[in-house]
């Protein structure tokens, strides 16, 4: 979740690891919270199935258990995901996988940052483009892990087509989108301003698929930014205007 890097490196001075710094961002602000609790709202109810690819620490798959969701959780990671299993393992309404979503099934070379492991990435270009961005300056991607690799449309096969599907995976948003053949009714992609150019490519691949109408959410606001949803030319346009300091954010699509 790297609209949140920021924040997950702003305490220095405190004596916590690095997954510690991350349950604090995620869970310890309510008003935060609730507003996560309103947008998700939007697309999740009372039995709606939600994929949640790449859950970190599981604060999304909170929000949609909350709203009454069964959640189909997705982490690579070993370390973060031994806090997803402490937090969510009892829980009857989530199934956690730990593995990487993409367009294939197999394995995948996952670089680690140790310090900020919301960022860890498969995408070397993120990699690459992070080394030009003001906002990504000190940013060590220090370590390499063989992780699991499953795809969209061999967890539908598991699990049933879901009703939303939110996908946070730093810079690897569109091999997720290539590993599914079928239309969803909702979900949600983060991009990032340093990686345009990678969220166009998700934009064209969904409508691909199906005719979608987007919208937007910057960094950890959690609520729309525009006030009627678009096409996906327009989505384009309007992205295309950010400025670096906006960093990051979510695009949502709802199929029409």
């Amino acid at each position: 979740m790297s609209k949140s890097s920021a924040q997950v490196m702003s305490r220095p001075g405190r004596k916590q690891t690095a997954i510690g710094r991350s349950l604090d961002v995620y869970y310890r602000d309510k008003a935060r919270t609730a507003q996560m609790d309103a947008l998700n709202a939007a697309f999740v109810r009372k039995g709606s199935l939600v994929f949640d690819i790449g859950a970190h620490v599981g604060d999304r798959t909170g929000s949609f258990l909350r709203l009454g969701a069964d959640v189909v959780a997705l982490e690579p990671q070993p370390s973060v995901f031994r806090a997803l299993r402490l937090i969510y393992g009892r829980s009857e309404r989530v199934m956690l996988h730990q593995a990487a979503v993409g367009a294939r099934e197999g394995d995948l070379r996952l670089q680690v940052n140790s310090a900020n492991p919301t960022i860890s990435t498969a995408s070397s270009e993120l990699i690459a483009a992070a080394r030009t961005a003001e906002e990504w300056q000190g940013q060590v991607w220090d370590d390499t892990i063989e992780v699991p690799m499953t795809t969209l449309d061999a967890l539908i096969d598991r699990h049933g087509l879901p009703d939303f599907v939110k996908i946070d995976v730093e810079g690897y948003e569109l091999e997720v989108l290539n590993g599914l053949s079928t239309s969803l009714p909702a979900l949600s992609f983060e991009f990032t301003i340093i990686q345009r150019d990678l969220a166009y490519a998700c934009l064209s691949r969904l409508d691909t698929l199906a005719t979608y109408q987007f919208n937007f959410s910057l960094g950890e606001e959690h609520c729309m930014a525009l006030p009627d949803w678009v096409d996906g030319e327009e989505l384009k346009a309007d992205l295309a205007r950010l400025p670096m300091s906006a960093n990051s954010g979510d695009v949502f699509a709802r199929r029409t």
